[in-house]
């Protein structure tokens, strides 16, 4: 185990990227295994189909979202999270202003 301890202070401060119109990254903290992002997603916002190597938990906080992954549709709203394997095709789209936590493992170096 490592004897390193980790904080997220003025993570609220994080800076912010935007990928892609309708949509806002924040990474939160992360260590080479694992990284927090918050995602702020406008209403009508759609994501690109895509896959990566990496775990993902999704959580939502606020709002609404539906995704696709493989071919499974999953409708979610704010307290309901579900998990995206490595390598999944999945795409999601926000059915309202949207929060969402995702957690990844390992980082994804990609957003750093």
């Amino acid at each position: 185990m490592s004897d390193r301890l980790l904080f997220a202070l003025g993570a609220v401060d994080a800076p912010s990227t935007h990928p892609e119109p309708g949509l806002e990254r924040q990474v939160l903290v992360h260590t080479p295994e694992l990284m927090l992002v918050r995602h702020r997603m406008q209403k009508g916002w759609r994501g690109t189909r895509h896959a990566h190597p990496h775990h993902q938990l999704v959580y939502i906080v606020s709002g609404g979202i539906r995704a696709v992954v493989r071919d499974t549709e999953i409708g979610a709203r704010a307290g309901d999270s579900f998990i995206v394997e490595p390598n999944a095709e999945h795409q999601a789209w926000a059915l309202e202003d949207s929060v969402v936590l995702d957690v990844f493992t390992p980082a994804r170096e990609d957003y750093l």
